[in-house]
């Protein structure tokens, strides 16, 4: 297992928003947490990134603990990508710069070769370095976000409801480069989603979350059966029946 999660809680000002959460990933796998909003599964994921400091538990990443200060290995192996791609990237800074950045940070080298295939590997073309984020698309800003987290060579992406703010038809498009890119790369996905379409889609196991534990953990055979053990599991299901049914059939044209 390349992440492990043990008996992890966090609290705010009183609210227990996470709860005795437990879960492990192997390397090479596509994660999912699903659950509505206020379940407690971005919370998760924050806690794993390491922007927020307050948990218990326990969490291991490739057999090491990270209960302590993490350095900027850990920052350059796991990457993040928010949910909002009009609000993750500066508006005053070139798509190149965006790019560069984190070359920086880490202290890669090639840097102009890495940015040039970066963009290359999201679908966006040497045309897009030098422009705003205000002259991009949401897709298109959204790919940019995904080739900034890859540029550094991270070996786990950890993804917080990464095309809820897109178009279900750009959505599509978004979640199966995504895809690829964890076949091509033999990258590790900890995707947060309250979309059980997506989490189908994408993920080969996930845990459901309600009011901050984890309640149910399936694959995905299981889920798209529809043989949930769990009360909650079972109306999560049936309340997103039908509703999603543009996205996931928009799926099947990239297929």
């Amino acid at each position: 297992m390349i992440l492990s999660v043990e008996n992890l809680g966090v609290e705010f000002v009183g609210l227990r928003a996470v709860d005795s959460a437990r879960f492990a990933v192997r390397r090479g796998e596509s994660y999912g947490l699903v659950g509505e909003s206020g379940s407690g599964k971005s919370t998760v994921l924050r806690a794993l990134a390491g922007l927020i400091d307050n948990w218990t538990g326990s969490i291991r990443f490739d057999g090491r603990d990270l209960s302590g200060k993490r350095d900027r290995t850990f920052y350059r192996r796991v990457q993040m990508v928010f949910q909002d791609p009009y609000g993750s990237l500066h508006p005053r800074q070139t798509i190149d710069r965006a790019l560069a950045e984190p070359l920086a940070i880490h202290g890669m080298d090639r840097r102009e070769e890495r940015i040039e295939k970066a963009l290359e590997e999201v679908g966006l073309g040497h045309g897009f370095r030098f422009r705003y984020p205000h002259q991009l698309s949401g897709g298109q800003r959204q790919r940019v976000a995904i080739a900034r987290a890859l540029i550094v060579e991270p070996e786990m992406l950890l993804l917080d409801e990464p095309t809820s703010a897109l178009d279900v038809s750009i959505q599509a498009e978004v979640l199966n480069l995504l895809d690829a890119l964890r076949r091509r790369r033999n990258l590790t996905f900890v995707m947060v989603s309250h979309n059980l379409a997506v989490v189908a889609h994408m993920c080969a196991r996930l845990a459901v979350m309600n009011r901050g534990r984890i309640v149910e953990e399936m694959d995905t055979a299981s889920l798209r059966a529809g043989s949930a053990r769990d009360p909650y599991t079972q109306r999560l299901m049936a309340a997103s029946r039908g509703y999603d049914r543009a996205l996931a059939e928009s799926f099947r044209a990239f297929d």
